[in-house]
């Protein structure tokens, strides 16, 4: 076992140990980075061994193979984290896919396959980590990657945004049941961003869907910015530090109506 006092009390986030999923790549990938370059400690899980083992390498971090789908897989890989690590303090929820399709023809398999892992994987995620928060006894903090999809659904979208929205309240449940416990449950709604999941195809077949052009739909906001998946890790690696927030939504997305919280 690592203990704590193992890593230095160097950046924001010295001294405390971090469980990214989906890490391999896009969102999940900039985590890992600005997460280690704060000074955490940082185990990353993906189901993509050659992606994860570049990311461990580029950025210190620990890789852990995990489908996080399978619960007992999660909870083996989640107490060999904490006892190579010494604990666990933060956990970004982050592994996630999106499909498309309108929700009228969409075979019940495909929506249930979306669930597993844009919802159930957020679970299997949490309850793993909140076993561990209880035994050390000194709380511990949950961060969600949602989608401001969860808020403002997009056409022949549903089979990501629907479990996304579910995410949402999920977010918050944690907040009210555990929230006394000294765990603080808190999300980003992020916008569209360039990544693994959201490829230059998906970009082109989204902006049709919503009848603009790809730079019309990717930088379609207040700002007129395009929102990058550096910007959504640097969100996160604020809210972690703000230890009396409990139960927010910080939307990342350069400021859209539809999104915004009200």
């Amino acid at each position: 076992m690592v203990h704590p006092e193992a890593y230095p009390e160097q950046g924001p986030l010295g001294g405390k140990r971090v469980v990214v999923t989906g890490a391999a790549s896009g969102i999940g990938r900039e985590i890992a980075r600005v997460f280690a370059g704060a000074g955490a400690a940082v185990a990353i899980l993906d189901i993509n061994e050659a992606a994860l083992a570049k990311v461990a390498a580029d950025n210190g971090c620990r890789p852990y193979l995990c489908d996080v789908t399978d619960p007992a897989a999660v909870a083996g890989v989640f107490e060999a984290v904490a006892a190579d690590m010494g604990g666990l303090d933060i956990l970004v929820s982050n592994a996630g896919s999106a499909g498309q399709g309108a929700i009228g023809d969409l075979p019940i398999e495909e929506l249930r396959r979306s669930f597993e892992l844009n919802f159930f994987g957020h679970q299997n995620a949490c309850q793993a980590a909140i076993k561990i928060f209880r035994r050390q006894g000194r709380g511990g903090t949950i961060l969600f990657n949602i989608s401001n999809q969860s808020v403002n659904p997009g056409k022949d979208f549903g089979p990501y945004g629907i479990p996304k929205a579910a995410t949402l309240a999920l977010m918050k449940q944690y907040a009210v049941d555990h929230g006394r416990e000294g765990i603080r449950a808190n999300g980003i709604n992020a916008g569209r961003i360039r990544s693994g999941l959201m490829t230059d195809q998906m970009i082109v077949e989204r902006a049709g869907a919503r009848g603009l052009t790809p730079h019309e739909y990717m930088a379609g906001n207040l700002l007129g910015v395009e929102v990058t998946a550096s910007d959504i890790a640097d969100a996160f690696l604020h809210l972690a530090q703000m230890d009396k927030v409990n139960a927010a939504v910080l939307t990342v997305d350069g400021g859209v109506m539809a999104t915004s919280l009200r």
